[in-house]
């Protein structure tokens, strides 16, 4: 059986789970995520716990039930503490700037480069050169973070562009001078 998907998840105070139509619905305090849930894979819900079975022995249906629990534990966990990433802009002149509904970057281009994040996600600029990415859905914050770092990526030289505040660059040695 999965290690993972036998696993049992604890649901907290104020969070709701409810399985209804192959679809599994969050309700907490930060707000509300559905997520499909297979029908090969079972969802039992007792008092604070909630578990996850499946029908068959199948190599996909194993990879499913595995796959269902560690979405609903992003659920509940993104319903109670919500998900964060945080991004660095490295480079002269490099800084991003928070308007009222898309944020504008000056990365070293020609022109400005407008941002308009989706509606369930919050992008905070406690500094110039510091962007935070925040939500409830685990999978969107890292899109839309991997989104932001795609207009410029760092690069291995100088090390410029915009990078995940944990990331290591790798850097590269430039050319040498001739003889």
């Amino acid at each position: 059986m999965s290690r993972i998907g036998r696993k049992v998840i604890a649901i907290p105070k104020g969070v709701t789970v409810t399985s209804k139509d192959g679809a599994l619905t969050v309700k907490g305090p930060k707000g509300q995520l559905e997520q499909r849930i297979p029908s090969e894979i079972g969802v039992k819900i007792e008092g604070e716990e909630l578990s996850f079975s499946r029908t068959s022995d199948d190599r996909r249906v194993r990879a499913l039930h595995g796959l269902s629990r560690a979405l609903a534990n992003n659920m509940v966990e993104g319903v109670t503490n919500g998900y964060q990433k945080k991004l660095e802009l490295v480079g002269v002149g490099y800084k991003a700037e928070k308007k009222p509904k898309w944020v504008q970057f000056a990365l070293g281009y020609s022109h400005p480069v407008a941002f308009v994040p989706p509606p369930e996600i919050t992008i905070e600029i406690p500094l110039p050169t510091q962007v935070t990415v925040s939500g409830i859905d685990k999978q969107l914050v890292g899109a839309v973070a991997a989104k932001i770092r795609s207009i410029r990526p760092p690069e291995p030289y100088k090390g410029k562009g915009v990078k995940y505040s944990d990331e290591k660059i790798r850097r590269k040695a430039g050319k040498t001078a001739g003889k």
